[in-house]
Protein backbone atom coordinates (compact mmCIF):
# COMPACT_ATOMS: atom_id res chain seq x y z
CA UNK A 1 0.00 0.00 0.00
CA UNK A 2 0.99 3.62 -0.11
CA UNK A 3 2.27 6.57 -2.59
CA UNK A 4 5.35 7.25 -4.85
CA UNK A 5 7.48 10.02 -3.21
CA UNK A 6 6.15 12.35 -5.50
CA UNK A 7 2.37 12.02 -4.23
CA UNK A 8 3.88 11.93 -0.43
CA UNK A 9 6.28 14.34 -0.79
CA UNK A 10 9.00 13.53 2.64
CA UNK A 11 8.65 16.48 5.54
CA UNK A 12 10.74 19.60 5.63
CA UNK A 13 12.32 20.30 9.00
CA UNK A 14 9.05 22.99 9.92
CA UNK A 15 6.20 20.59 9.48
CA UNK A 16 7.38 18.62 12.35
CA UNK A 17 4.39 19.50 14.29
CA UNK A 18 2.17 18.89 11.34
CA UNK A 19 3.40 15.55 11.24
CA UNK A 20 3.44 14.71 14.31
CA UNK A 21 -0.19 16.52 14.30
CA UNK A 22 -1.03 14.34 11.70
CA UNK A 23 -0.19 10.92 13.05
CA UNK A 24 -2.18 11.76 15.91
CA UNK A 25 -5.13 12.16 14.15
CA UNK A 26 -4.79 8.73 12.45
CA UNK A 27 -4.04 7.14 16.23
CA UNK A 28 -7.03 8.71 17.02
CA UNK A 29 -9.47 6.80 14.59
CA UNK A 30 -7.95 3.60 16.30
CA UNK A 31 -7.26 1.84 13.05
CA UNK A 32 -3.56 0.48 14.10
CA UNK A 33 -4.91 -0.83 16.95
CA UNK A 34 -6.69 -3.82 15.05
CA UNK A 35 -4.65 -7.19 14.99
CA UNK A 36 -5.08 -6.74 11.32
CA UNK A 37 -3.15 -3.83 10.59
CA UNK A 38 -0.44 -5.26 12.52
CA UNK A 39 0.07 -7.77 10.91
CA UNK A 40 0.06 -5.82 7.34
CA UNK A 41 2.20 -3.75 8.08
CA UNK A 42 4.68 -6.37 9.63
CA UNK A 43 3.90 -8.26 6.33
CA UNK A 44 4.95 -5.14 4.73
CA UNK A 45 8.07 -4.47 6.11
CA UNK A 46 8.59 -8.16 5.08
CA UNK A 47 7.94 -7.64 0.97
CA UNK A 48 10.23 -4.41 1.28
CA UNK A 49 13.28 -6.36 2.18
CA UNK A 50 12.19 -9.63 0.21
CA UNK A 51 11.50 -7.20 -2.85
CA UNK A 52 13.62 -4.04 -2.97
CA UNK A 53 17.13 -6.20 -1.70
CA UNK A 54 19.13 -4.68 -4.50
CA UNK A 55 18.02 -1.22 -4.15
CA UNK A 56 18.70 -1.25 -0.68
CA UNK A 57 22.54 -2.79 -1.65
CA UNK A 58 22.88 -0.24 -3.75
CA UNK A 59 22.06 2.27 -1.32
CA UNK A 60 24.43 1.18 1.18
CA UNK A 61 27.10 0.59 -1.15
CA UNK A 62 26.74 4.32 -2.29
CA UNK A 63 27.02 5.58 1.52
CA UNK A 64 29.07 2.57 2.74
CA UNK A 65 30.93 0.89 0.16
CA UNK A 66 29.45 -2.24 1.75
CA UNK A 67 29.37 -5.18 -0.99
CA UNK A 68 25.80 -6.80 -1.36
CA UNK A 69 26.21 -9.91 0.78
CA UNK A 70 27.38 -7.75 3.41
CA UNK A 71 24.43 -5.85 3.16
CA UNK A 72 22.03 -8.67 3.20
CA UNK A 73 23.91 -9.78 6.13
CA UNK A 74 24.00 -6.78 8.28
CA UNK A 75 21.04 -4.50 7.00
CA UNK A 76 18.20 -7.36 5.70
CA UNK A 77 18.49 -10.71 7.52
CA UNK A 78 18.16 -9.37 11.23
CA UNK A 79 14.80 -6.97 10.61
CA UNK A 80 12.98 -9.42 8.41
CA UNK A 81 13.37 -12.24 11.11
CA UNK A 82 12.15 -9.53 13.66
CA UNK A 83 9.12 -9.17 11.45
CA UNK A 84 8.62 -12.81 10.54
CA UNK A 85 8.65 -13.60 14.24
CA UNK A 86 6.02 -10.63 15.40
CA UNK A 87 3.84 -11.59 12.54
CA UNK A 88 3.08 -15.31 13.81
CA UNK A 89 2.87 -14.05 17.43
CA UNK A 90 1.18 -10.62 17.71
CA UNK A 91 -2.35 -11.55 18.42
CA UNK A 92 -1.21 -13.22 21.26
CA UNK A 93 0.98 -11.06 22.51
CA UNK A 94 -2.16 -8.75 22.71
CA UNK A 95 -4.18 -10.73 24.69
CA UNK A 96 -5.22 -9.48 28.05
CA UNK A 97 -2.68 -11.40 30.44
CA UNK A 98 -4.74 -12.63 33.91
CA UNK A 99 -2.83 -12.15 37.15
CA UNK A 100 -3.91 -14.32 40.10
CA UNK A 101 -4.53 -12.11 42.94
CA UNK A 102 -3.73 -12.42 46.90
CA UNK A 103 -6.84 -13.65 49.00
CA UNK A 104 -7.75 -10.53 50.28
CA UNK A 105 -8.67 -8.83 47.33
CA UNK A 106 -11.44 -11.43 46.15
CA UNK A 107 -13.59 -11.83 44.36
CA UNK A 108 -12.11 -9.97 41.86
CA UNK A 109 -10.44 -10.91 38.04
CA UNK A 110 -7.30 -8.71 37.28
CA UNK A 111 -4.94 -8.29 34.44
CA UNK A 112 -2.60 -6.67 32.08
CA UNK A 113 -3.83 -5.07 28.90
CA UNK A 114 -1.61 -3.68 26.29
CA UNK A 115 -2.67 -0.80 24.36
CA UNK A 116 -0.34 1.46 22.08
CA UNK A 117 1.53 4.63 23.32
CA UNK A 118 0.84 6.69 20.42
CA UNK A 119 3.19 8.46 18.10
CA UNK A 120 6.85 6.68 18.33
CA UNK A 121 9.89 8.70 16.92
CA UNK A 122 12.38 6.07 15.90
CA UNK A 123 16.24 8.13 15.22
CA UNK A 124 18.40 6.07 13.24
CA UNK A 125 21.59 5.24 13.12
CA UNK A 126 24.25 5.66 9.91
CA UNK A 127 26.26 2.02 10.73
CA UNK A 128 23.04 -0.14 10.01
CA UNK A 129 20.72 2.25 8.25
CA UNK A 130 18.15 0.07 7.68
CA UNK A 131 18.20 -2.74 10.15
CA UNK A 132 18.21 -0.20 13.26
CA UNK A 133 15.43 1.43 11.79
CA UNK A 134 12.86 -1.04 10.77
CA UNK A 135 14.04 -3.30 13.63
CA UNK A 136 12.35 -0.20 16.03
CA UNK A 137 9.40 -0.28 13.49
CA UNK A 138 8.55 -3.50 13.78
CA UNK A 139 8.30 -3.27 17.57
CA UNK A 140 6.57 0.10 17.18
CA UNK A 141 3.63 -1.31 14.29
CA UNK A 142 3.38 -4.51 16.28
CA UNK A 143 2.39 -2.49 19.31
CA UNK A 144 -0.40 -0.68 17.50
CA UNK A 145 1.59 2.85 17.34
CA UNK A 146 1.87 5.30 14.78
CA UNK A 147 5.62 6.39 13.85
CA UNK A 148 7.83 8.55 12.42
CA UNK A 149 11.04 7.96 11.30
CA UNK A 150 14.35 10.38 11.03
CA UNK A 151 17.12 8.31 9.06
CA UNK A 152 20.55 9.34 9.73
CA UNK A 153 21.77 12.24 7.28
CA UNK A 154 25.25 10.62 6.97
CA UNK A 155 23.61 7.96 4.68
CA UNK A 156 21.58 9.94 2.32
CA UNK A 157 21.61 7.73 -0.53
CA UNK A 158 19.50 4.92 1.99
CA UNK A 159 18.04 7.93 3.40
CA UNK A 160 16.26 8.83 0.46
CA UNK A 161 15.66 5.03 -0.63
CA UNK A 162 13.79 4.57 2.66
CA UNK A 163 11.71 7.76 2.34
CA UNK A 164 10.79 6.78 -1.24
CA UNK A 165 10.13 2.92 -0.28
CA UNK A 166 8.36 2.67 3.09
CA UNK A 167 5.33 4.70 1.89
CA UNK A 168 4.69 2.42 -0.69
CA UNK A 169 5.08 -0.97 1.58
CA UNK A 170 3.79 0.47 4.65
CA UNK A 171 0.49 2.76 5.85
CA UNK A 172 1.63 6.35 4.47
CA UNK A 173 -0.52 7.61 6.78
CA UNK A 174 0.36 6.14 10.01
CA UNK A 175 4.20 5.96 9.31
CA UNK A 176 6.00 8.63 8.16
CA UNK A 177 10.06 9.36 7.42
CA UNK A 178 11.21 12.91 7.75
CA UNK A 179 14.49 13.17 6.78
CA UNK A 180 17.05 15.45 7.99
CA UNK A 181 19.77 16.71 10.47
CA UNK A 182 19.76 16.65 14.60
CA UNK A 183 17.72 19.95 14.32
CA UNK A 184 14.59 17.88 12.76
CA UNK A 185 14.96 15.22 15.59
CA UNK A 186 15.13 18.16 18.07
CA UNK A 187 12.15 19.86 16.39
CA UNK A 188 10.23 16.05 16.53
CA UNK A 189 11.17 15.57 19.87
CA UNK A 190 9.84 19.25 21.06
CA UNK A 191 6.31 18.34 19.71
CA UNK A 192 5.77 16.11 22.46
CA UNK A 193 5.98 12.46 20.64
CA UNK A 194 4.80 9.32 22.53
CA UNK A 195 8.33 7.48 22.63
CA UNK A 196 11.79 7.87 21.55
CA UNK A 197 13.68 5.06 20.27
CA UNK A 198 17.46 6.53 19.65
CA UNK A 199 20.26 4.33 18.07
CA UNK A 200 23.82 6.68 17.93
CA UNK A 201 26.39 6.96 20.14
CA UNK A 202 25.95 7.78 23.72
CA UNK A 203 26.95 11.84 23.56
CA UNK A 204 23.75 12.64 20.95
CA UNK A 205 21.79 10.38 23.31
CA UNK A 206 22.11 12.12 26.27
CA UNK A 207 21.21 15.40 23.95
CA UNK A 208 18.07 13.45 23.42
CA UNK A 209 16.98 12.39 27.03
CA UNK A 210 17.82 16.38 27.49
CA UNK A 211 15.36 17.31 24.61
CA UNK A 212 12.77 14.22 25.73
CA UNK A 213 12.45 15.74 29.55
CA UNK A 214 10.78 18.50 29.48
CA UNK A 215 7.89 16.42 27.47
CA UNK A 216 8.59 13.73 29.44
CA UNK A 217 9.02 11.49 27.06
CA UNK A 218 10.08 8.18 27.82
CA UNK A 219 13.40 6.50 25.97
CA UNK A 220 14.80 4.06 24.70
CA UNK A 221 18.36 4.72 23.92
CA UNK A 222 20.73 1.60 22.06
CA UNK A 223 24.20 3.82 22.31
CA UNK A 224 27.32 1.59 22.48
CA UNK A 225 30.50 1.48 24.82
CA UNK A 226 34.19 -0.69 24.70
CA UNK A 227 32.53 -4.10 24.38
CA UNK A 228 35.28 -6.58 25.91
CA UNK A 229 36.29 -10.02 25.03
CA UNK A 230 38.09 -12.06 28.11
CA UNK A 231 39.83 -15.06 25.99
CA UNK A 232 40.44 -17.48 28.96
CA UNK A 233 43.81 -19.99 28.16
CA UNK A 234 41.56 -23.03 27.83
CA UNK A 235 39.80 -21.08 24.72
CA UNK A 236 40.03 -22.70 21.21
CA UNK A 237 42.47 -20.01 19.77
CA UNK A 238 41.81 -21.00 16.04
CA UNK A 239 37.97 -20.78 16.23
CA UNK A 240 38.61 -17.34 18.93
CA UNK A 241 40.68 -15.85 16.13
CA UNK A 242 38.34 -16.40 13.37
CA UNK A 243 35.03 -15.58 15.49
CA UNK A 244 36.76 -12.16 16.27
CA UNK A 245 38.42 -11.10 12.93
CA UNK A 246 34.89 -11.45 11.67
CA UNK A 247 32.80 -9.64 13.91
CA UNK A 248 35.46 -7.09 13.97
CA UNK A 249 35.78 -6.54 10.24
CA UNK A 250 31.92 -5.97 10.04
CA UNK A 251 30.82 -2.87 8.51
CA UNK A 252 34.62 -1.85 8.93
CA UNK A 253 34.10 -2.35 12.79
CA UNK A 254 31.25 0.29 12.67
CA UNK A 255 29.09 -1.67 14.49
CA UNK A 256 27.44 -1.06 17.82
CA UNK A 257 28.59 -4.47 19.85
CA UNK A 258 31.65 -4.98 17.82
CA UNK A 259 34.42 -6.43 20.00
CA UNK A 260 36.46 -3.41 20.91
CA UNK A 261 39.46 -4.61 22.85
CA UNK A 262 40.84 -8.30 24.04
CA UNK A 263 41.68 -9.21 27.09
CA UNK A 264 43.76 -12.12 26.87
CA UNK A 265 45.30 -15.32 29.34
CA UNK A 266 48.94 -14.46 29.31
CA UNK A 267 50.20 -17.85 28.59
CA UNK A 268 48.24 -17.77 25.24
CA UNK A 269 48.76 -13.64 24.26
CA UNK A 270 51.11 -14.21 21.67
CA UNK A 271 50.04 -17.47 20.39
CA UNK A 272 46.64 -15.88 19.69
CA UNK A 273 47.64 -12.73 18.25
CA UNK A 274 49.64 -14.81 15.23
CA UNK A 275 46.28 -16.49 14.82
CA UNK A 276 44.12 -13.23 14.32
CA UNK A 277 47.54 -11.91 12.56
CA UNK A 278 46.91 -15.11 9.75
CA UNK A 279 43.18 -14.55 10.06
CA UNK A 280 42.71 -10.74 8.95
CA UNK A 281 45.79 -12.03 5.96
CA UNK A 282 43.44 -14.78 5.33
CA UNK A 283 39.58 -13.02 5.07
CA UNK A 284 41.49 -10.34 3.18
CA UNK A 285 43.57 -11.99 0.51
CA UNK A 286 41.08 -11.69 -1.93
CA UNK A 287 40.01 -7.80 -1.13
CA UNK A 288 40.42 -5.63 -3.98
CA UNK A 289 41.98 -3.16 -1.70
CA UNK A 290 43.91 -3.45 1.65
CA UNK A 291 41.47 -0.78 3.79
CA UNK A 292 38.24 -0.83 4.82
CA UNK A 293 36.11 1.72 4.28
CA UNK A 294 34.71 3.83 6.60
CA UNK A 295 31.79 5.95 7.04
CA UNK A 296 33.25 9.95 6.19
CA UNK A 297 36.57 12.29 6.74
CA UNK A 298 35.19 13.10 10.10
CA UNK A 299 35.51 9.23 11.42
CA UNK A 300 38.32 8.65 9.20
CA UNK A 301 40.70 11.62 11.04
CA UNK A 302 39.70 9.98 14.47
CA UNK A 303 41.20 7.14 13.55
CA UNK A 304 44.09 8.04 11.69
CA UNK A 305 44.83 10.15 14.65
CA UNK A 306 44.06 7.11 17.43
CA UNK A 307 46.71 5.29 14.69
CA UNK A 308 49.54 7.91 14.63
CA UNK A 309 49.43 8.82 18.31
CA UNK A 310 49.65 5.05 19.50
CA UNK A 311 52.04 3.56 21.83
CA UNK A 312 51.43 -0.05 20.86
CA UNK A 313 53.21 -2.64 18.79
CA UNK A 314 51.38 -2.83 15.56
CA UNK A 315 50.85 -6.56 15.14
CA UNK A 316 49.42 -6.30 11.21
CA UNK A 317 47.65 -3.45 9.60
CA UNK A 318 47.87 0.26 10.98
CA UNK A 319 48.08 1.54 7.28
CA UNK A 320 45.12 4.74 5.97
CA UNK A 321 44.20 6.29 2.94
CA UNK A 322 42.57 9.65 3.25
CA UNK A 323 41.36 9.48 -0.70
CA UNK A 324 39.59 6.63 -0.45
CA UNK A 325 38.89 7.00 3.44
CA UNK A 326 39.90 3.09 3.97
CA UNK A 327 41.38 1.85 7.32
CA UNK A 328 43.86 -1.25 7.35
CA UNK A 329 42.43 -3.79 9.25
CA UNK A 330 44.39 -3.60 12.39
CA UNK A 331 45.82 -5.33 15.13
CA UNK A 332 47.89 -3.76 18.25
CA UNK A 333 49.72 -5.27 20.70
CA UNK A 334 49.94 -4.06 24.28
CA UNK A 335 48.35 0.15 23.91
CA UNK A 336 48.71 2.09 26.94
CA UNK A 337 45.36 2.25 28.81
CA UNK A 338 45.46 6.14 28.77
CA UNK A 339 45.53 6.32 24.95
CA UNK A 340 42.37 7.25 22.65
CA UNK A 341 42.27 3.79 21.50
CA UNK A 342 41.76 2.43 25.18
CA UNK A 343 39.72 5.22 26.35
CA UNK A 344 36.79 6.24 23.76
CA UNK A 345 34.82 3.34 21.59
CA UNK A 346 36.53 2.81 18.21
CA UNK A 347 34.48 2.23 15.78
CA UNK A 348 36.36 0.85 13.18
CA UNK A 349 38.53 -1.97 11.91
CA UNK A 350 41.50 -1.31 14.67
CA UNK A 351 41.55 -4.32 17.47
CA UNK A 352 43.75 -2.97 20.54
CA UNK A 353 44.82 -6.47 22.75
CA UNK A 354 46.13 -6.44 26.54
CA UNK A 355 47.58 -9.60 28.06
CA UNK A 356 45.97 -10.21 31.92
CA UNK A 357 47.28 -12.77 34.56
CA UNK A 358 44.24 -14.65 35.42
CA UNK A 359 40.16 -14.35 35.07
CA UNK A 360 39.50 -11.99 38.19
CA UNK A 361 41.83 -9.51 36.10
CA UNK A 362 40.00 -8.98 33.58
CA UNK A 363 36.93 -8.91 35.38
CA UNK A 364 38.17 -6.02 37.56
CA UNK A 365 39.51 -4.24 34.21
CA UNK A 366 35.99 -4.58 32.39
CA UNK A 367 34.36 -3.34 35.97
CA UNK A 368 36.27 -0.48 36.67
CA UNK A 369 35.18 0.80 33.07
CA UNK A 370 31.27 2.31 31.96
CA UNK A 371 29.22 -0.51 31.58
CA UNK A 372 29.60 -2.44 27.82
CA UNK A 373 26.26 -2.90 25.33
CA UNK A 374 28.13 -6.51 24.86
CA UNK A 375 30.97 -8.53 26.64
CA UNK A 376 32.02 -11.85 25.30
CA UNK A 377 34.02 -14.77 26.60
CA UNK A 378 35.68 -17.60 25.11
CA UNK A 379 36.53 -20.46 27.14
CA UNK A 380 35.36 -24.35 27.43
CA UNK A 381 35.16 -23.78 31.49
CA UNK A 382 31.63 -23.92 33.14
CA UNK A 383 33.33 -22.22 36.07
CA UNK A 384 34.39 -19.31 33.70
CA UNK A 385 31.14 -18.91 32.05
CA UNK A 386 29.44 -18.56 36.18
CA UNK A 387 32.26 -15.87 36.91
CA UNK A 388 32.01 -13.60 34.04
CA UNK A 389 28.60 -14.00 34.05
CA UNK A 390 27.90 -13.00 37.51
CA UNK A 391 30.73 -10.49 37.55
CA UNK A 392 30.69 -8.66 34.57
CA UNK A 393 27.41 -6.16 33.90
CA UNK A 394 26.78 -5.55 30.30
CA UNK A 395 23.87 -5.07 28.20
CA UNK A 396 24.27 -8.42 26.72
CA UNK A 397 26.99 -11.52 27.03
CA UNK A 398 27.91 -14.10 24.64
CA UNK A 399 29.95 -16.83 25.59
CA UNK A 400 32.34 -18.28 22.73
CA UNK A 401 30.71 -16.07 19.62
CA UNK A 402 30.12 -12.40 19.38
CA UNK A 403 27.13 -10.74 18.30
CA UNK A 404 24.76 -13.44 17.74
CA UNK A 405 22.32 -11.93 20.45
CA UNK A 406 21.45 -9.32 18.56
CA UNK A 407 19.83 -11.64 16.07
CA UNK A 408 17.62 -13.55 18.37
CA UNK A 409 14.00 -12.13 18.54
CA UNK A 410 13.52 -14.53 21.54
CA UNK A 411 15.89 -12.64 23.42
CA UNK A 412 15.85 -9.00 25.31
CA UNK A 413 19.05 -6.38 23.35
CA UNK A 414 19.61 -3.59 25.13
CA UNK A 415 22.29 -1.38 27.14
CA UNK A 416 22.76 -0.92 30.78
CA UNK A 417 24.36 2.49 32.39
CA UNK A 418 25.96 4.79 29.55
CA UNK A 419 25.36 1.93 27.04
CA UNK A 420 21.65 2.58 26.70
CA UNK A 421 18.54 1.91 28.56
CA UNK A 422 15.50 -0.14 27.04
CA UNK A 423 15.17 -3.91 25.38
CA UNK A 424 13.67 -4.46 22.26
CA UNK A 425 13.57 -7.56 19.91
CA UNK A 426 10.65 -9.90 19.92
CA UNK A 427 7.74 -9.22 22.30
CA UNK A 428 10.54 -7.54 24.60
CA UNK A 429 9.95 -4.29 21.81
CA UNK A 430 6.28 -5.10 21.64
CA UNK A 431 6.56 -4.53 25.71
CA UNK A 432 8.64 -1.42 25.27
CA UNK A 433 6.48 0.66 22.80
CA UNK A 434 3.46 -0.69 24.86
CA UNK A 435 1.57 0.46 27.92
CA UNK A 436 1.10 -2.22 29.86
CA UNK A 437 -2.78 -0.85 31.73
CA UNK A 438 -3.40 -2.21 35.20
CA UNK A 439 -6.63 -3.75 35.79
CA UNK A 440 -8.56 -4.69 38.19
CA UNK A 441 -12.67 -5.54 38.55
CA UNK A 442 -14.51 -6.40 41.56
CA UNK A 443 -18.55 -7.32 41.56
CA UNK A 444 -20.81 -5.30 44.08
CA UNK A 445 -21.25 -8.19 46.07
CA UNK A 446 -19.77 -8.70 48.58
CA UNK A 447 -19.34 -5.14 50.16
CA UNK A 448 -19.05 -5.63 54.16
CA UNK A 449 -19.83 -3.03 56.37
CA UNK A 450 -16.81 -3.56 58.47
CA UNK A 451 -14.24 -2.09 55.24
CA UNK A 452 -15.87 1.46 55.50
CA UNK A 453 -15.50 4.45 58.37
CA UNK A 454 -16.05 5.00 61.26
CA UNK A 455 -14.05 2.15 61.88
CA UNK A 456 -14.61 -0.10 65.30
CA UNK A 457 -12.24 -2.15 67.23
CA UNK A 458 -13.43 -4.92 65.92
CA UNK A 459 -13.17 -3.73 61.91
CA UNK A 460 -9.65 -2.43 62.44
CA UNK A 461 -8.60 -6.18 63.71
CA UNK A 462 -10.41 -7.58 61.23
CA UNK A 463 -9.00 -5.61 58.12
CA UNK A 464 -5.31 -5.76 60.28
CA UNK A 465 -5.67 -9.64 59.57
CA UNK A 466 -6.85 -9.20 56.14
CA UNK A 467 -4.42 -6.54 54.53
Amino acid sequence: MGLDQETQPVPARSDAAGVVAGLREVFATGRTRPAAWRIAQLEGVIRLLDERESDIAAALADDLGRTAFDSWLLDITAPRAEAAYARARVRWWMRRSLRPLSANMLPALGWVQYEPLGVVLIVGPWNAPVTLVLNPLVAAVAAGNCAVIKPSELTPATSRLLARLIPEYLDPEAVVVVEGDGAVTQDLLAQGVDHCFFTGGTEIGRKVMAAAAPHLTPVTLELGGKSPVIVAADADLDVTARRVVWAKLLNSGQVCIAPDYLLVDRSVRDDLVARLVSTVEEFRAQAPERGLRVVDERHFDRLARCLASTRATVAVGGGTDRASLTVEPTVLVDPELDEPLMTEEIFGPILPVLAVDSLDEAIAFVTARPKPLAAYLFSRSGDSRRRVLAGVSAGGIVVNHLIYHYTAPQLPFGGVGPSGMGRYNGKWGFEALSHRKAVLVKPFKPDPRFAYPPYTDRAKAIMRRLF
